[in-house]
């Protein structure tokens, strides 16, 4: 779960990490207000929207007076912005963060992260930060220094000062950046973060390191621990598919191709979808039913699928261990009648009571297309969607 950049300061300033001050707002009064109160002379007006390279398409105004904060918030709220994450549809604009102005001597880079390769926290720090970090990674990866975190022994004061000789920092800023990469760790912790990025890292002109901006991933198999936390999520930012998705804890995600896809677990249906790239088309989502689900939820599945009006078939792969394929049968049935489906359906069931699912549907008069193995389920939706073109 992504929150905003107000919000990932706010969690930040809870650990006694130094972050710039700022107010949300939602309406250019507010923008005003909010500017007002810190005070000037000198203030930034950013949009918030959950996507990086705002700066660069325009989201991010240093303005030097209270009517060039109204007219940057008038400009930005209820615009699109369009960035190199966003796509081409671009973002609406719906708030914004009013910050203080900082003075910049240097723009440093650091993210926390957990590293599925070594199954540890890392660290990726930079000399070179700022908008084009990207291009950074892309031309001098030299620049870049990564390491783990040994989670047995946990982080400690050379961890910091490992981060401080790397970004060139010197004298008290040593001991500061000590405390920040303490700070960090155990926010990142203790808030069960899948990623933390800072970006940038900056040396003011006073010689202090301040964190400029922040973005903040949460790992969504732990929010219920973190009531807080969710209260943040805004669900303007999420597609709307995968927000009724998740109210029916089923896990949803939207691609490009034409095939619909319901399947039961994550490897599953990772290879399913790479089948059917395989057998030339492409996949139109991700979804995995999970291993209890029911027939309102196999319903709600096919519901969310056919909400893509890119869909022009769909595979449902079930393998059944926990999950019965008799239920899955009943829930494909239900759903196909309730939806009166117009694309073709190819279903491949294996594992319990497979012959009564199968049985069920073949007795339900529906134009349902079986197939005995992935493989031929896979060859079956690609032909069906061809002809039916």
């Amino acid at each position: 779960m992504n929150i905003h950049e107000y919000q990932a300061k706010a969690v930040l300033a809870k650990y006694g990490v130094a972050v710039p001050k700022g107010h949300a707002a939602f309406t250019a009064d507010e923008a005003v207000e909010g500017a007002k109160e810190l005070g000037g002379p000198v203030w930034v007006v950013k949009a918030q929207i959950h996507a990086g390279g705002r700066g660069k398409a325009g989201g991010v105004k240093v303005v030097k007076s209270v009517d060039d904060v109204r007219k940057e918030a008038e400009r930005l709220l209820g615009s699109i912005l369009v960035t190199h994450q966003t796509g081409p549809e671009g973002k609406q604009v719906n708030r914004l963060y009013i910050e203080e102005g900082s003075s910049i001597e240097r723009e440093l880079y650091l993210s926390i992260l957990v590293d599925r390769a070594t199954s540890r926290v890392s660290f990726i720090i930079s000399t070179e930060g700022g908008m084009d970090i990207e291009e950074v990674a892309h031309k001098t990866p030299e620049k870049i220094l990564t390491f783990d975190v040994d989670p047995a022994s946990g982080i400690s004061s050379f961890h910091g000062r490992k981060v401080a000789f790397a970004l060139g920092l010197t004298g008290g800023q040593v001991a500061d950046c000590v405390q920040l990469i303490d700070k960090l760790y155990d926010a990142f912790v203790s808030e069960d973060m899948s990623q933390l990025e800072i970006n940038p890292l900056v040396v003011t002109g006073e010689g202090n390191l301040v964190c400029l901006d922040a973005k903040i991933n949460f790992d969504s198999n732990a929010l219920y621990r973190h009531k807080d936390i969710v209260e943040l999520r805004d669900l303007t930012e999420e597609d709307p598919a995968e927000v009724e998705a998740s109210k029916y804890d089923l896990s949803y995600i939207k691609l490009d191709g034409k095939i619909g896809c319901m399947v039961n677990g994550a490897g599953l249906a990772m290879a399913t979808m790479d089948i059917i790239k395989l057998y030339g088309s492409e996949p139109a989502n991700f979804l995995d039913v999970g291993g209890g689900a029911t027939k309102e939820k196999v319903t709600a599945a096919f519901k969310i699928i056919l909400s893509d009006p890119n869909v022009e078939g769909i595979l449902v792969n079930i393998f059944g261990g926990i999950m019965r394929c008799d239920i899955i049968a009943e829930g494909v049935i239900a759903a196909a009648r309730e939806l009166a489906l117009k694309v073709p359906l190819v279903v491949r069931l294996e594992g319990t009571n497979v012959e009564l699912g199968k049985k069920i549907m073949a007795e339900s008069g529906l134009p349902i297309i079986s197939a005995d193995n992935l493989a031929d389920a896979a060859e079956k939706i690609v032909k069906a969607v061809k002809e039916a073109a």
